[in-house]
C-alpha cells in the first residue's frame, strides 16, 4: 500500500516504539512503577515510548507541535499542526500482564484530526487512517459494522476507578444502555475501542472524561470506516472536554438518545 509521507512517519515511529515496549510487556513483574494517582499508573516504559516517539516525530517534522500523555503541550513553529501521542493506551492492562494495550499517534491540522495510527503489538494489529483514504487494519480495509436493531449491537465504554467522581453517570448510562443492547464491553484502553468499532467488532462506543490522547487517532478511523463520532454533549469539544459518541450510522440517533436523555 501507499501511504503518505506523514503516514509512513507514523507508522514507522509506533513499530519502533513498539520493540521496547513489548520486552518490557515479557518482564512485567520488574517494571519500575510510580504512582500517579489513585488507579492511574505511570511505568518506566511508558515514559520511555513517548521519549522516543516524540524524538522521531520531531526528527521527522521539527516544526509540528507535540501533546503527549507524559510531556503535556510542546508547542511548536507551525501553530497549525501537532502531534497527539498515547505512548501506552491501557496501562493498568499492561502492568497487569494483560495483553490488551496499544500505541496511539494522530495528526492534527487547523483544529481537525487527519491522519492517525492505532497499534496493538500484542496481536500485530495496525489501524490507521487518513482524512479521506478510507480506514485500515494491516493490509484489510475496514467498514463500521451493518447491523441495524439496536438490541443486536455491542457497545464499548471506560468504567471509572478510584478516585473519580463520575461513578452514578456512568451507572446511569449502564441502566440505559445494557437492557436495550446485546452486550458492554469495558477493556481497558480507548483507543482499541475506536479501532475496533472501525473493525466491525463493536457497534457503538461511549466515554466521558477521556483524554484526548486516548481518542484523537481512533476518531479518523471511525469516520472513514463510515461511522458517526460526535460530542457526547452536541455543544462540547470532543478533545477538550473528553465526551464522547460513536456508532455506525444506523443505530446512532437511538443510542445517542439513550445516553444523552435528561
Amino acid at each position: 500500500m501507499a501511504f503518505s509521507a506523514n503516514l509512513n512517519v507514523m507508522i514507522k515511529t509506533v513499530r519502533r516504539a513498539a520493540r521496547g515496549l513489548v520486552k518490557d510487556f515479557g518482564e512485567v513483574e520488574n517494571l519500575q512503577v510510580s504512582a500517579k494517582g489513585p488507579g492511574d499508573f505511570v511505568s518506566r516504559a511508558d515514559r520511555e515510548a513517548e521519549r522516543m516517539i516524540r524524538e522521531a516525530l520531531t526528527e521527522a517534522r521539527p516544526t509540528y507541535g507535540f501533546l503527549g500523555e507524559e510531556s503535556g503541550e510542546v508547542p511548536g513553529e507551525d501553530p497549525t499542526r501537532r502531534w497527539i501521542v498515547d505512548p501506552l493506551d491501557g496501562t493498568t492492562n499492561f502492568l497487569h500482564g494483560m495483553p490488551h494495550w496499544a500505541i496511539s499517534v494522530a495528526l492534527e491540522h487547523k483544529g481537525q484530526i487527519v491522519a492517525g495510527v492505532i497499534y496493538d503489538p500484542s496481536k500485530d494489529e495496525l489501524f490507521h487512517a487518513e482524512k479521506g483514504e478510507g480506514a485500515w487494519m494491516n493490509q484489510s480495509r475496514m467498514r463500521v459494522s451493518g447491523r441495524t436493531r439496536i438490541t443486536e449491537c455491542v457497545f464499548a465504554t471506560g468504567l471509572p476507578s478510584a478516585g473519580r467522581g463520575d461513578l452514578p453517570q456512568r451507572l446511569r448510562d449502564l441502566g440505559r444502555v445494557l437492557p436495550t443492547s446485546a452486550g458492554v464491553r469495558s477493556l481497558g484502553a480507548p483507543s482499541l475501542d475506536l479501532a475496533y468499532l472501525a473493525a466491525g467488532r463493536c457497534d457503538g462506543f461511549w466515554d466521558r472524561g477521556a483524554k484526548p490522547w486516548q481518542l484523537a487517532a481512533g476518531m479518523v478511523l471511525v469516520r472513514e470506516a463510515g461511522g458517526f463520532v460526535e460530542p457526547l454533549d452536541p455543544a462540547g469539544d470532543i478533545l477538550a472536554d473528553g465526551g464522547i459518541l460513536c456508532a455506525n450510522e444506523p443505530v446512532f440517533s437511538e443510542f445517542a438518545a439513550l445516553i444523552r436523555r435528561d
